[in-house]
């Protein structure tokens, strides 16, 4: 029970970055951008001392850490301007649904073993975003803002076939926030403001540094705590309810409302990423040879 209770306040975790990112640029507190550099300062600084804390000192250096570090400035800056444009629910879909099928051709890329059913999967879950990111062919969706969520989702997709290389996650994750947070600065003054300009109001800091310290930062400590007493195909499935629980979020505490086209487009790649992760039951137990 304290398992579940814990991957469910996880799961909670990652689904209120998208709440509260939307809440804060929806509501016109903060900018995206300036959004995403305190996000991202918030979250080096809580990854940082968690590491000093439970592994008595910090290593910077690693492979693939130029690599991690700017998938991790894609997924941010994507993530916070895409939310000037989308719901919580649905940049939550696309990021999440972007994401298993990055997985899905990383495994494609490294010859892993793919069954039908994970070519089946992938199909359906990519058929869900098209029908999203169709101008006109599914629910109304700013295109632009969806292809910068898809580009989030890459990002992050990438972030996490690098992250397969390193032995201690925790450590990997802190180093690449704490390299990622100077030059997120640098981005962070070279990237359009958009209309609004700099806007930076208390409220929308306070939001940022919740974001990026609390359901981020403590968030991914906690998920990479728990991953090793989870099966591969639970932590996968868990990963399934996040969208759901931002979409609820949204409603909840953004006045979000739920399309019938916008479920339909959710079954599809929600179940489709069921599809490819859910293992396929054994027929039955088998007939030993030897007599009994």
């Amino acid at each position: 029970m304290r398992l579940f209770l814990l991957t469910a306040l996880t799961m909670i975790a990652f689904a209120a970055n998208s709440v509260l990112t939307r809440m804060a640029i929806a509501g016109g507190d903060i900018d995206a951008v300036s959004f995403g550099v305190i996000r991202l300062i918030s979250g080096a600084v809580m990854l940082g001392l968690l590491c000093l804390v439970l592994r008595g000192g910090l290593r910077l250096l690693g492979p693939g850490r130029a690599i991690g570090v700017m998938a991790l400035l894609i997924y941010f800056y994507g993530f916070s301007i895409a939310y000037r444009g989308l719901d919580a629910g649905l940049g939550a879909l696309i990021l999440f649904g972007v994401v298993q099928i990055i997985m899905f051709a990383g495994g494609l890329f490294a010859r892993e073993a793919m069954p039908v059913r994970r070519w089946t999967g992938a199909g359906l879950a990519f058929a869900g975003l098209a029908w999203l990111l169709w101008p006109g062919g599914g629910p109304q969706v700013s295109v632009i803002h969806g292809l910068l969520m898809a580009g989030a989702g890459i990002g992050w997709g990438v972030y996490s076939l690098t992250g397969r290389k390193s032995g201690d996650a925790l450590m990997a994750t802190a180093a690449n926030f704490i390299w990622a947070a100077p030059v997120g600065l640098l981005v962070g003054w070279l990237v359009p403001k958009g209309a609004e300009g700099i806007v930076i109001g208390p409220q929308g800091v306070l939001l940022a540094v919740l974001s990026g310290a609390v359901t981020s930062g403590l968030g991914y400590a906690l998920w990479y705590s728990l991953l090793p007493r989870l099966a591969a195909s639970v932590a996968a499935v868990a990963q399934l309810t996040v969208p759901v629980i931002a979409m609820a979020g949204g409603m909840l505490f953004l006045g979000e409302a739920l399309s019938a086209e916008f479920v339909l487009a959710s079954a599809l790649v929600l179940g489709g990423v069921a599809v490819s992760v859910i293992p396929m039951r054994p027929q039955g137990p088998t007939i030993s040879s030897k007599g009994s």
